[in-house]
């Protein structure tokens, strides 16, 4: 297997789970990964926040963990990359403000790399106008500005635990998918684990 150099974008209050857990995988079976966030520098840190499910009618937030940003978003090139990551939580509503961000989805849509994207991070791929005609899923409530956006959609099973691929976009609707949806990435991604 040949590592990749993916990018993963996140900001404040990116959604603990869907930062650290990729993160972590990505690295573990070998591929290097940068966090980068925009008006931040390598060693600095976003804050997280935990999303969680406990019987209301959406999610409930608590503080998480301080996520360590290992690039500088000002010096990201997206042709350096192979991939793109971009979790949910709360960052995707204002990332998707920032014209550098969108660029940089764009260049990986245009160039037709791998795409990994979970929760509210879809909310970036709209803003970036590149999910027209694409199968897709994200939290239930990005449902609408997705098919607003030209994307189909993917229906969430009833633990948030599937994923969906449409050539190299890989979606899920919220952290329970990290099994399903981190494997189908890794096999867009050419990743073979041996057992």
């Amino acid at each position: 297997m040949a590592a990749k150099k993916i990018l993963m974008l996140v900001g404040d209050f990116v959604e603990d789970y869907e930062a650290m857990v990729p993160f972590q995988m990505l690295t573990m079976v070998g591929h290097t990964v940068h966090t980068a966030c925009p008006d931040k520098k390598a060693g600095e840190s976003v804050a997280t926040a935990v999303h969680d499910f406990e019987g209301d009618q959406t999610y409930t937030e608590k503080r998480g963990h301080n996520f360590a940003l290992n690039a500088t978003f000002e010096e990201i090139q997206p042709e350096a990359y192979d991939a793109l990551v971009i979790p949910g939580g709360r960052a995707p509503e204002y990332l998707r403000l920032n014209e550098k961000v969108l660029d940089i989805v764009r260049h990986f849509a245009q160039a037709d790399k791998p795409i990994a994207a979970i929760c509210h991070g879809l909310q970036i791929l709209t803003a970036a106008g590149v999910v027209k005609n694409k199968l897709c899923t994200a939290y239930p409530a990005v449902q609408p500005e997705l098919i607003q956006a030209g994307a189909r959609w993917g229906e969430v099973n009833e633990t948030f635990s599937n994923a969906y691929v449409d050539g190299n976009l890989v979606t899920a609707a919220a952290w329970p998918g990290h099994p399903e949806w981190i494997s189908k990435f890794l096999e867009v991604l050419g990743t073979k684990i041996e057992l």
